[in-house]
């Protein structure tokens, strides 16, 4: 089953400037691993080196924060978007 995973700006420069990747899988580690294989590059950009997902990156499952549900072991259906969002932090207070 094929997943659409948008891509963060700051991450398409290894993507090939695509915004959005498609990947099979039926769970978000299965497509996020996917990705990571298909782009090497990404991988450390989303995983530590234990294997999880960096706590300054997000990851949405069609809107729902996968840390709300069942983490990397979230369902997906064919059609279904994930999505990586960076968190952003800085500026004045």
């Amino acid at each position: 089953m094929s997943v659409n995973i948008r891509i963060p700006t700051p991450l398409r420069k290894f993507t090939a400037g695509d915004d959005t990747v498609s990947v099979e899988g039926s769970t978000v580690g299965e497509v996020l691993s996917q990705l990571t294989e298909n782009h090497p590059e990404l991988k450390p950009k989303i995983f530590s080196e234990d294997g999880e997902v960096r706590r300054f990156v997000n990851i949405f499952a069609n809107d729902e924060d996968i840390r709300f549900q069942d983490q990397l072991e979230t369902s997906v259906d064919d059609g279904d978007q994930v999505s990586i969002v960076p968190a952003i932090a800085g500026g004045k207070p």
